[in-house]
């Protein structure tokens, strides 16, 4: 009898054990993942209404995700960027069907990650869509433009409902707004129905980079007063360095690593300062070109641990016309001559002990 007791507890034992290894085998993946769930809010009908999961490949193997699938039609999901090296960002991104569907909708979206292990991460999305606004375009997007430019969208807002509906007032949700003018006319009114042109500028003092704003109609609808619109689009820089991203890798204490930054502009420009950290040195030279080479030498310290910190280039265009590279490393202390070799940065297969390449948990 206490023979199959013995068998009984070790059974018991390794099925805890198991079912503890598909836990983790299932949480490592959603680390990368910025956040689980998107609350579109309320939306206008056939409005660009768009969400992108950000991830970020915190290990040292390469990830690699092969698709996405939506549970319900009112979410088209895609994958941007599905081979992610350490330190590199994908996106799935979600896009709410405002054009086909009208009410409250949800849906869960499964991510399936092949590399370097099998895994799955479920994300949620949901929201309401208006059916009483319509944009036509669904969104404000400005395309490709060159840093510097002035680029102008128009945007007709249609209302069919009370007569008295109005919109109020235009705002920004984000310290972007700066970078926008934004000019509402109202073109038509009729019984219950109105029509309004929005007039979105962007500003020649918009920095490099890609757009992603919002701007909201500030309604006099008691239920339902706010409406957002999106802004897209991707301001090209005039100046701009490669790599953007330097990947060190293990430095030991005390050891130097060189490295030439190329910086480019489409017209001859002057570097005038590069702010960066004590453990790095810069060497350039001011003179006007459209092409420079910045020979940089980082030496390491004595404390060991995980690093980044940005190299900032700035010209004599102006503080927007300044581009940076971010530096990763990680410093380890000197192996003593008599111990074995120390274990390199561990894996995503060793995910139940959680060492992820930033040294997050």
């Amino acid at each position: 009898m206490s023979r199959c007791k013995s068998f009984a507890i070790v059974g018991t034992v390794l099925s805890a054990c198991l079912v503890s290894a598909v836990a983790d085998a299932q949480e490592w993946p959603k680390k990368m993942f910025e956040t689980l769930d998107h609350d579109f809010g309320t939306v206008a009908r056939g409005s660009d209404t768009v969400y992108k999961f950000e991830v970020t490949n915190k290990f040292v193997e390469d990830i690699r995700i092969t698709g996405v699938r939506s549970s319900c039609g009112c979410t088209t999901p895609s994958v941007e960027n599905g081979e992610i090296k350490t330190y590199e960002k994908a996106y799935i991104v979600a896009k709410f069907n405002t054009r086909t569907f009208t009410g409250y909708h949800s849906a869960t979206l499964t991510v399936t990650i092949d590399k370097p292990y099998p895994a799955q991460v479920q994300l949620r999305v949901h929201g309401n869509i208006r059916g009483d606004v319509v944009f036509e375009p669904g969104g404000i997007n400005f395309g490709t433009v060159d840093q510097g430019e002035v680029q102008e969208k128009k945007v007709s807002v249609r209302y069919a409902g009370h007569s008295g509906w109005e919109i109020k007032d235009v705002v920004a949700s984000n310290e972007s707004s700066e970078y926008y003018e934004v000019e509402l006319q109202e073109s038509y009114r009729q019984g219950g129905q109105a029509r309004y042109d929005l007039n979105v500028r962007l500003k020649d003092t918009a920095p490099a980079g890609y757009l992603k704003d919002q701007l909201t109609l500030v309604t006099n609808d008691g239920n339902n007063p706010r409406i957002p619109i999106d802004i897209e689009g991707r301001v090209m820089p005039e100046i701009s360095v490669m790599p953007e991203n330097w990947v060190l890798g293990d430095v030991t204490a005390g050891d130097e690593v060189s490295k030439k930054l190329i910086v480019r502009g489409k017209t001859p420009f002057q570097i005038t300062k590069i702010d960066c950290d004590d453990s790095f040195q810069c060497e350039y030279d001011q003179e006007p070109r459209t092409t420079h080479v910045v020979a940089v030498t980082f030496k390491a310290g004595d404390r060991d641990g995980r690093l980044k910190k940005q190299i900032v280039i700035h010209t004599d265009r102006g503080e927007t016309f300044s581009t940076a590279c971010t530096a990763y490393a990680n410093i380890v202390a000197p192996a003593p001559v008599e111990d074995a070799p120390a274990e390199s940065t561990s894996t995503a297969s060793s995910e139940s002990s959680t060492n992820l390449a930033d040294g997050s948990r």
